[in-house]
């Protein structure tokens, strides 16, 4: 039997002063019932209706603060060197005109996408009303091993896209010609494989994590939680019609796929991989970086593609038993 006093522990988390029990901490519960993963910001008893909304609230402020400082350390860097700040006002000329292409327009950007992460994971953490981990997954972390199994198969059929895309594009009469002779070929390819991993994850965290949990905790059916963010997540990408029913499709998938495997692996292998390879094809020329124009045929093939994606990754979470809940007390 406990020696320490029967004190109830009152409403907040602090002990009575009279108690040895150790201070409550309301975000490591374990979850009170199995819960799909847009539920997931309903797993904790401390859970109110307005809290997520302060969490995108704050996360916000921290973004713009270290947007501001990301910018400020940019243009510290063009102090004192004559040579740099020329250089610097050439890549100013092509953020403006966000000319991917440009090294420094490219960095700038992803870097500026990448701190959607650091923000909202502060934030979660400041309201303390669940993990952060829960943004992640039913598990409550990253499914390490899963991830690399969506990367693979994403993988494959992004090569099964762009190998259809290139043949169509030869029987049409465009020769393949990639261009390695690029001045910044060999930087761009660097901050691809460095940069858009986390730019990619980044986008998937706020509008397949954040949003679809704000929403899931509001109303129950999933139908909510998927739809509702695709405006947002559409109309942050300037692109003509075609692109942009290409995009509405990725964050309809992207967000059932969350849903239906209980965390965000599989949307995130998917934003990976297909923002990796068109930047890399940009790099060798291969592709327009900074095209917003599509067309029917592209928007079929990407649809095509994509369902062939879907099948694979929910017959493999079938057969690998992939949680789709949170863990009970009991498990």
């Amino acid at each position: 039997m406990s020696s320490y006093p029967e004190f109830p522990v009152p409403p907040g988390g602090a002990p009575h002063p009279g108690n040895m029990y150790p201070v409550y901490q309301p975000a490591e519960l374990p979850p009170a019932e199995p819960l799909p993963y847009h539920r997931l910001s309903r797993t904790y008893p401390v859970y109110r209706w307005w809290k997520p909304v302060v969490v995108g609230l704050i996360a916000l402020g921290l973004y713009i603060g270290m947007t501001f400082l990301l910018m400020l350390a940019l243009l510290i860097a063009t102090l004192g060197s004559t040579s740099l700040e020329s250089s610097m006002e050439e890549s100013l000329g092509a953020l403006e005109s966000m000319d991917m292409s440009d090294p420094l327009t490219f960095a700038f950007t992803m870097l500026s996408l990448i701190l959607m992460i650091p923000s909202l994971f502060w934030a979660t953490r400041i309201m303390n009303f669940q993990k952060v981990g829960m943004l992640t997954s039913v598990r409550g972390t990253m499914r390490w091993g899963w991830l690399g199994i969506c990367m693979a198969v994403a993988f494959g059929v992004l090569v099964l896209s762009f190998g259809i895309s290139t043949v169509l594009d030869l029987i049409q009469g465009f020769p393949f010609e990639p261009d390695f002779s690029g001045p910044d070929m060999w930087t761009l390819l660097l901050l691809t494989i460095l940069l858009v991993p986390f730019q990619a994850a980044a986008e998937e965290y706020v509008f397949r994590g954040y949003f679809m949990q704000l929403i899931g905790g509001w109303l129950r059916h999933p139908a909510f939680a998927i739809l509702l963010p695709i405006p947002f997540f559409v109309f942050g990408h300037q692109y003509d019609i075609y692109g942009q029913l290409d995009v509405a499709m990725f964050a309809l998938v992207a967000g059932w796929l969350a849903w239906r495997t209980g965390g965000l692996e599989a949307a995130i292998a998917l934003h990976v991989i297909n923002n990796s390879v068109i930047f890399a094809m940009g790099a060798i020329g291969l592709v327009d970086v900074n095209a917003t124009e599509g067309n029917l045929g592209s928007l079929l093939l990407s649809a095509f593609t994509t369902a062939i994606f879907v099948v694979a990754i929910v017959k493999l979470a079938d057969k690998r038993k992939i949680e789709r809940l949170s863990f009970s007390p009991a498990a």
